[in-house]
């Protein structure tokens, strides 16, 4: 694993997780959605859904709805606490996060087969001095990433299942996306389609 610079601040780590550590999370996965079922966000003040649908995990999820964009600490249809982050994904933020207070948040992406997600930026944090950490199980996602302003140069990279993405820095406020999906690019999920965790810091730490 030889970590590769993508752009300044955003660090790619292809073939992070093996074989085996990528099926024992996706297990994981799947018992956590269930305490946490994925639901549909949509935008707000159009109320168009979004062409993925999420759940998180962490003390607290990121959601959107027609009021906005927020993180908060009860899932939005169950009202119920969002399961904590198991401690595999946490030694992920831990080896490469380089920053010393733990996530609060792990958004947990599921794209369907065809799903994609248009350029924006994360900004919804307080601490926009820790990184986003990206973990990809699945099939591979055509990831997008530019600079601070929108309709800039951009850098495209293939993320494969088991790749682990880190963008801080100067690339911590960049543009990003998924373009698309390699459809049968991986036969980890049984129907297809790719899981995208996005740890992240939200609050600033106590001084």
């Amino acid at each position: 694993m030889t970590p590769l610079p993508v752009v300044p601040g955003c660090t790619w780590y292809p073939g992070y997780l093996d074989a085996s550590a990528q099926q024992a999370m996706v297990g994981a996965l799947r018992g956590l959605i269930a305490e946490a079922p994925l639901f549909q966000p949509v935008m707000p003040r159009t109320g168009k859904p979004f062409s993925v649908r999420m759940t998180n995990l962490g003390s607290l999820g990121w959601v959107s709805d027609i009021k906005g964009y927020r993180y908060q600490p009860l899932h939005p249809e169950t009202g119920r606490p969002w399961p904590p982050i198991p401690a595999a994904i946490m030694a992920i933020w831990t080896r490469v996060s380089g920053y010393p207070h733990p996530p609060e948040a792990c958004l947990v992406n599921w794209y369907a087969p065809g799903a994609k997600m248009g350029l924006h930026q994360d900004r919804d944090e307080e601490d926009f001095d820790a990184p986003v950490v990206s973990v990809s199980l699945g099939e591979t996602g055509i990831f997008r990433i530019g600079g601070t302003s929108r309709g800039g140069k951009t850098q495209s990279v293939k993320l494969a299942s088991g790749d682990v993405l880190a963008f801080g820095g100067e690339a911590r406020l960049a543009y990003h996306g998924v373009d698309r999906l390699v459809p049968g690019s991986s036969a980890l999920l049984k129907d297809g389609g790719r899981i995208n965790l996005t740890l992240r810091r939200v609050t600033k730490p106590a001084a």
